[in-house]
């Protein structure tokens, strides 16, 4: 059983000469080498399903935080910072209701987080790879853009797509350029989706208003230039850190391997 932090590929799998399943506690599954595994018989499993409200939730909530600056509001009142009741022009942010979110990627946790943006009465835009078909955009009150034009026209841009090579800096410093001055990022997909580098010098710059981070290319280790700006929110890799969802996705991630020593078919197969 591994998580997205344990990287198993062939010397690895060199090393475990009787092994005959990796299951990965999570959706995404980079960090095995999947062809490796099959050239060598060993079936790979992955717990999809569990963890989309969850990891919806935390990208509303990052959403949310970067957009009404929480962060820092809350970092104000702890140093002692406080000193006026209420002023008219203190930490101004955005509104989130009858805004545009842009969505790229709209897999099972793009669409629950389009069902949330729903209730703020949000112009919904996404860029997928495969588009939905008419019935599912009506459902879920989308629209189908090119990803140029979701950059250029949303208020707030939310990534969910899986990392791979084909989405390494998925959105780097030419995509940041595209957005508005007033936009604010969300990516609590995969880090390495979104160029660290660009997007800490396009905050310092305030080429962009803020974002919301949850993953990084380099985990743990931050970008340091995160740190020393406040229009941006970090949290350590917790989408899916809710305590009933963590439980079924490793309780998931137990059958899925289970399954295949007992020598049955796993629910959930990568290979």
């Amino acid at each position: 059983m591994s998580t997205v932090m344990d990287r198993i590929d062939a010397t690895v799998m060199s090393a475990a000469a009787s092994l005959k399943v990796v299951s990965n506690i999570a959706v995404g599954y980079n960090n095995v080498d999947v062809a490796e595994a099959t050239r060598r018989g060993i079936r790979v499993t992955n717990t999809p399903g569990v963890l989309d409200d969850t990891t919806a939730d935390l990208a509303w909530a990052l959403l949310m935080a970067a957009a009404r600056r929480i962060a820092e509001g809350d970092a104000h009142v702890r140093a002692g910072d406080w000193k006026v009741a209420f002023s008219v022009q203190g930490f101004l942010g955005a509104d989130v209701h009858h805004a545009t979110l842009g969505i790229i990627g709209m897999g099972r946790i793009g669409q629950a987080i389009a069902r949330r943006a729903r209730g703020f009465d949000m112009r919904l835009t996404y860029h997928n790879r495969k588009r939905l078909d008419a019935a599912e955009e009506a459902r879920l009150g989308v629209q189908w853009v090119e990803r140029d034009q979701l950059l250029a026209q949303s208020d707030f841009v939310v990534v969910m797509v899986p990392y791979s090579p084909a989405t390494h800096h998925l959105i780097g410093a030419a995509e940041i350029a595209k957005m508005k001055p007033t936009a604010i990022l969300v990516n609590a997909a995969r880090g390495g989706v979104v160029d660290d580098a660009a997007l800490a010098q396009a905050l310092k710059e305030n080429r962009i208003a803020g974002a919301g981070l949850d993953v990084f290319e380099a985990e743990p280790q931050v970008h340091p230039g995160y740190l020393g700006i406040r229009n941006v929110v970090l949290t350590p890799h917790v989408g899916s850190a809710s305590r009933a969802t963590r439980l079924a996705m490793c309780q998931k991630a137990a059958d899925n391997l289970t399954a295949v020593l007992e020598g049955r078919e796993p629910a959930n197969p990568v290979n």
